[in-house]
């Protein structure tokens, strides 16, 4: 048995009771403190997520992986996790949710890679409570190690100080951040606004963050001092075959499309793959290619655009209409519909790969992590929209929820197109990938 490789690293997960505690801010804020400090920090955000890892990138300078047992599995996230650890000075992990919402849950990928903790808690309207609630998060599991309360929208000294008298000594007050506005994260529908847009208005934030972190109420921080090292090990992951060597992908990027796992990108490329990127909404030929992808993204943003740019729709068609391959996830599935109508109830003509109509529908969505039960194998992957498709033909397979028994999210094949709401994690199965960009796949499962 091969021996593995360990290397050590300062390293803080940022949890919290549950969504809109703050941890994207705190953990941007915290990223670009300690790069203002000349230090590499590498940040992780858990679960599937594709907006906060855009925001962290920018904050850290670092690119940004997804980490999730179950959708990219334990060695995977474990060798992430130590070739960061081999040129980072400090990694920062991001929860989702709840710390312990969800199967598996951000606890669990702590307690697995021995990670401390660092509860995120909005304070407001809250003192010796916050003490409870932080106390009793901590002590729920005993396989998990918790660094201390980050005090978030924490009005005055003696707010923080009866916050302080109130945690016991196993549990520090790490820092008390006031509410600030001017540090907030931009958001929409579906979530956080993409960095490309705001970039410059993030910098900004980024800036006042790192001001932020450093204790806006005179009570020094300790959330500025480096955490503890973790150790980390290396994994023995599967070698990667030459697939789709010689393959020419084309791959949608812009403002409507970039719903993008960077892994996805790697692995397309580590099996042999010459990618192009090309814009939905400004370019009007496709490139050469012999497969094409389109990803998720905010095409309901941008439908007026997109249905203006009626050159690169025919290309997209009249590819698809040959047979070639194309796979086609949420957005790009809403894409290759007959139209589209936005949240301003405005209908516009999309691509007409597949019959069937999108609409967008207010709060009403679906959300959750599937498993996409294709005839070339399972692919892991999860579901995140507000928006539905009817009138469109009858799906060869449906997602396989991660617990409820009822059928997941519809997968459509015709000709060379494979379509669904699904966003897939290719790592999970990339002999699967490999068919479908290769064109090597069957229609139906019958």
């Amino acid at each position: 048995m091969t021996m593995l490789k360990s290397v050590s690293c300062p390293a803080l997960f940022l949890s919290a009771p549950s969504s809109g505690e703050g941890k994207t801010t705190i953990t941007a804020a915290l990223a670009r403190y300690f790069k203002e400090q000349g230090k590499v920090v590498r940040v992780f955000k858990t679960g599937p997520d594709y907006l906060d890892p855009q925001i962290l990138a920018q904050a850290s300078g670092q690119d940004v992986e997804q980490l999730d047992l179950w959708m990219a599995g334990e060695n995977y996230c474990q060798q992430k996790l130590f070739e960061a650890a081999k040129e980072a000075d400090l990694i920062l992990v991001e929860g989702a949710m709840g710390m312990f919402d969800g199967d598996p849950s951000s606890a669990d990928l702590a307690a697995r890679f021995n990670i401390p903790i660092a509860i995120v808690m909005n304070v407001k309207g809250m003192a010796q409570t916050a003490a409870a609630l932080a106390t009793g998060m901590a002590n729920y599991r005993n396989d998990l190690s918790v660094a201390g309360l980050i005090a978030n929208n924490c009005g005055t000294e003696r707010h923080a100080e009866l916050i302080r008298e109130a945690l016991p000594e196993s549990l520090p007050l790490l820092a008390t951040l006031a509410r600030d506005p001017d540090v907030s994260l931009p958001e929409r529908h579906l979530g956080l606004v993409q960095a490309e847009e705001v970039r410059e208005e993030l910098e900004h934030r980024f800036s006042l963050g790192a001001q932020w972190i450093k204790g806006p109420l005179k009570e020094q921080n300790l959330i500025t001092d480096l955490p503890a090292s973790v150790e980390f090990f290396s994994a023995e992951l599967p070698k990667v075959d030459p697939l789709l060597k010689g393959k020419r992908i084309a791959i949608a990027k812009d403002a409507a499309f970039s719903f993008i796992y960077d892994a996805n990108l790697r692995l397309l490329e580590q099996m042999g793959a010459t990618l192009s990127f090309f814009s939905p909404l400004s370019d009007s030929v496709l490139p050469e290619v012999d497969a094409l992808w389109l990803p998720g993204g905010y095409p309901e943003l941008h439908a007026k655009a997109l249905s203006d740019n009626y050159a690169i729709q025919q290309q997209i068609k009249a590819f698809a209409d040959t047979g070639k391959p194309v796979l086609a996830e949420c957005g790009g599935f809403l894409y290759c519909l007959q139209d589209l109508t936005d949240l301003d109830d405005a209908t516009y003509p999309m691509c007409g790969v597949l019959a069937g109509h999108g609409a967008m529908r207010g709060k009403r969505g679906c959300q959750g992590m599937q498993t996409a039960m294709l005839p070339e194998g399972a692919l892991q992957g999860h579901a995140h929209h507000r928006s539905r498709s009817h009138a469109t033909p009858e799906p060869i397979a449906h997602g396989k929820r991660q617990r409820h028994p009822a059928p997941g999210e519809a997968i459509y094949r015709e000709k060379g197109l494979t379509a669904s709401y699904l966003h897939l994690f290719f790592a999970s199965n990339p002999e699967a990938i490999a068919a479908i960009f290769s064109g090597q796949f069957e229609i139906s499962l019958s």
